[in-house]
């Protein structure tokens, strides 16, 4: 059975970042030093499983003035196409409503801005490369907690 849940000990921490590694530094060819960065000390992050398997990741960051930011959502390659990217951005916006956050940005793989796009998201920057891989800086507005029709993620 697959569950997401906020990462709250060293051990969902290191196996959000194994997810990373995996999609950005294996797959996408991303600098280590890149994909593991400083703001992982104060970043919020969130990991999925399969069993015991570590399958998706994701973070987040008050960046201030009720902003929220998103980054470094990945699935592995043999569980895409089974909603986890979906279910993890609910997670995150919860979490994100929960701590009184207004706004979320995230700068999106261009080739996944139309999934952004289908959850609420807009586009608010021409494409620019970051790490090599072209991107398109994107934000949605949170409606307060209770307001907002949701998807449910269990969170563990």
């Amino acid at each position: 059975m697959v569950r997401l849940k906020l990462a709250s000990t060293d051990r969902e921490r290191e196996d959000a970042f194994a997810v990373r590694r995996t999609v950005f530094v294996e797959e996408q060819r991303v600098p280590l030093h890149i994909e593991l960065d400083e703001l992982d000390e104060t970043a919020v992050h969130f990991i999925a499983y399969d069993g015991e398997q570590p399958i998706a990741a994701g973070r987040i960051r008050d960046v201030g003035e009720g902003t929220g930011k998103v980054e470094r959502v990945c699935v592995l390659p043999e569980y895409r196409g089974q909603r986890l990217g979906q279910r993890m951005m609910v997670m995150l916006e919860e979490h994100a409503r929960g701590a009184g956050l207004s706004k979320i940005r995230l700068n999106a793989q261009s080739h996944a801005q139309d999934f952004y796009k289908k959850i609420g998201y807009t586009v608010t920057s021409p494409e620019f490369l970051d790490a090599g891989i072209p991107h398109r800086a994107m934000e949605k507005s949170l409606e307060p907690a209770g307001h907002a029709d949701r998807a449910t993620a269990e969170e563990q």
